[in-house]
């Protein structure tokens, strides 16, 4: 029993892991609920609307995810910095990602009007190409505060101030829901406006957190200690070094999501029901992955602190101690998608139509058995790649995911379904392959100990560095 205390007890392990983390967690859900709700909401407006909300956040969600994944790799700085005991820099690699934020929501807010002519090279039917370009414009044209809200939570996660992050991204995601309901559907007062309902309410919760955040950044006590105000300027060689970093560990996932996007327009070609069907397990699928993102960050920010500080040792402590409890939470829910398939497509079923939506629950069925399978390699992914950015070993994985998911997924899957006359069955198969390919590297990589030797932050200078350097160029 002693023996088990220490253990829960210890630097790295369950207790500090799971207390880190938790907020974390709960935040992911809120986000994954407030997604799910959504797709439920216009699922109940039409079926149509929530395929054409899927194609389209898949797609559109690349750009924008690869750039809130770099503002949000400012959490590694933030607590390698802790962990230094630079505190005073904190502030300077914040605005570093503000400023990055600015120039993202910029650039991706110029790719809008390019936006309908993607789905209509994918070929789906005219009325799903309106709703999903209209989906996708609004997104893009409010991709600043999206990108801008992770980055702003990086100040808090990184520091362990978690459950400051859970509580902003309740009040956002509970925004988000009653905006959903208002708008998709026109009550009190709002216009039904279906689609672009759905993306407006994503847009204007983001608004809110993103303002909530900063807000809180620039207290008193904060301006004082990590210099959240005075740093405001924007530092070349940190924001390079931000870049360099953060963009490989931000366009890992999102990467991984091009895939799944262009997976599902080659989906879409195989029918309407097959494309619903598909989306409804990816969303299901994403309702029970998304506790391993938040807990994937808690392993990031612990594993920076830790490494910041020079106790590698701690940072892989804390790595298998979550990739345990991981491992028992994953295997349940492949349990229930196996088991309790009708139940979680209750929700979908419960205000569509019966005939029209009678194929997509029983295909939706089979798809939950691949998510079942397939969903261990990709909490191993999640884990495992999670510990690897914290330690600044950010490309590995960026290649890793890219190189399988073309290969594996997206390619095969083109030839066997479009070329070949396959049905959904075999495309599943590939995708499941390339999850599992992918999660096995990511164990393998971290076993290698090569993350060891990586480090985000600069070098601190000290007098002697200065003493030195003066030495030198006189």
């Amino acid at each position: 029993m002693w023996n088990w205390r220490e253990r829960w007890r210890r630097p790295g392990g369950s207790g500090e892991v799971l207390a880190f983390s938790y907020p974390l967690i709960l935040s992911q859900m809120t986000f994954t609920l407030q997604t799910f709700i959504d797709r439920v909401l216009l699922t109940w407006y039409a079926p149509e609307a929530m395929a054409a909300a899927t194609a389209s956040v898949f797609l559109t969600q690349v750009g924008i995810l690869v750039c809130a994944g770099t503002g949000q790799y400012t959490t590694t700085f933030v607590a390698q910095y802790v962990g230094a005991g630079r505190r005073e820099r904190v502030g300077a690699v914040m605005w570093q990602g503000i400023w990055f934020a600015l120039a993202s929501g910029l650039l991706l807010a110029a790719l809008a009007p390019a936006a309908g002519a993607i789905f209509e090279i994918a070929g789906h039917a005219p009325h799903l190409q309106a709703d999903e370009t209209t989906f996708a414009r609004i997104l893009l044209l409010g991709a600043f505060p999206i990108v801008l809200m992770p980055t702003l939570a990086s100040f808090f996660s990184g520091r362990g101030a978690t459950r400051v992050v859970l509580l902003v991204s309740l009040i956002a995601a509970l925004a988000n829901v009653l905006l959903d309901y208002l708008w998709i559907f026109g009550r009190f007062g709002f216009p039904e406006a279906g689609v672009a309902g759905a993306a407006l309410a994503t847009v204007v919760s983001e608004v809110l957190g993103a303002g909530l955040f900063f807000g809180l950044m620039l207290r008193r006590r904060f301006r004082s200690e990590f210099a959240t105000l005075r740093a405001w300027r924007l530092e070349p060689r940190l924001f390079v070094r931000l870049l360099r970093f953060g963009l490989p560990a931000g366009s890992h996932f999102p990467l991984e999501l091009l895939a799944v996007a262009l997976f599902t327009l080659i989906v879409g070609r195989l029918g309407a029901d097959e494309l619903a069907a598909t989306g409804i397990a990816f969303s299901l699928n994403g309702l029970v992955f998304m506790p391993m993102v938040g807990l994937g960050l808690g392993v990031m920010a612990l594993v920076g602190r830790y490494h910041g500080s020079g106790r590698s040792d701690l940072a892989e402590r804390v790595t298998w101690t979550a990739f345990g409890w991981s491992l028992v939470y994953m295997v349940l829910c492949a349990l229930a998608y196996v088991l309790l398939p009708h139940v979680l497509l209750g929700p979908y079923a419960a205000g569509a139509d019966p005939r029209t939506f009678a194929a997509v629950d029983a295909t939706a069925v089979v798809l939950l058995r691949f998510v079942a399978v397939y969903s261990i390699f990709d909490m191993m992914n999640a884990i495992f790649a999670a510990a690897l950015r914290g330690a600044g070993d950010t490309t590995f994985p960026l290649a890793v995911a890219v190189v399988a998911s073309w290969t594996v997924m997206i390619v095969p899957t083109y030839i066997a379904c479009v070329q070949l006359g396959a049905g959904l069955v075999m495309a599943w198969s590939f995708a499941s392959l390339a999850f599992l390919i992918i999660g096995v590297a990511m164990l393998a990589r971290y076993r290698s100990g090569r993350w060891r030797t990586r480090r985000v932050i600069e070098p601190a200078i000290t007098k002697a560095v200065l003493v030195e350097d003066g030495a030198a160029r006189s």
